[in-house]
């Protein structure tokens, strides 16, 4: 009985690798890149904030989808609430979708996931819109290729703390 309490294995406490991914997301949202290819630059924020509420839904949902908006938008200089906003409003959908189905694969969180940089896409560009900020449709599209391709990385990187 001792022994088949040894071969247990405990689950991980996530919090620091919580804390490092999201350290890692906003040094790749702020950091200095040229003219170029800084439209580029994938949504990672985004990205990690959605892998912990999927991956780790009882430590993350929808206070941390809200509390890492408000930190993207006072990295980015948005107006406050529109990263936050879109982030709550994915955060949700997803949950609501996938709560049902907790076997959730690599693929089906793929597709998720460019569901979701997507539909971030979209609430941004209404705000904007609706703001009557001047939007440039060239620009604001090219994260959605970089995300969609930069999702297996994050992933694989922080798989280990999926439960």
């Amino acid at each position: 009985m001792l022994a088949a309490k040894l071969n247990q294995k405990t689950p991980r406490d996530p919090l620091f690798a919580i804390i490092l991914s999201v350290i890692f997301a906003s040094v790749l949202l702020v950091y200095p890149l040229s003219y170029d290819i800084s439209g580029w630059r994938p949504l990672a924020m985004l990205l990690v904030m959605l892998f912990w509420v999927l991956c780790q839904p009882t430590w993350c949902g929808i206070w941390f989808a809200f509390g890492t908006g408000l930190f993207t938008d006072l990295l980015i200089g948005t107006p406050l609430g529109m990263n936050a906003l879109s982030f709550v409003l994915i955060t949700f959908t997803a949950r609501f979708l996938t709560r049902e189905r907790r076997i959730l694969t690599f693929s089906n969180l793929w597709i998720i996931s460019t569901l979701a940089v997507l539909a971030h896409l979209i609430v941004v560009w209404l705000g904007q819109v609706m703001s009557g900020v001047h939007f440039s449709f060239a620009r604001h599209w090219q994260p959605l290729l970089t995300s969609i391709l930069f999702w297996p990385v994050i992933y694989y990187l922080l798989k280990k703390w999926r439960i």
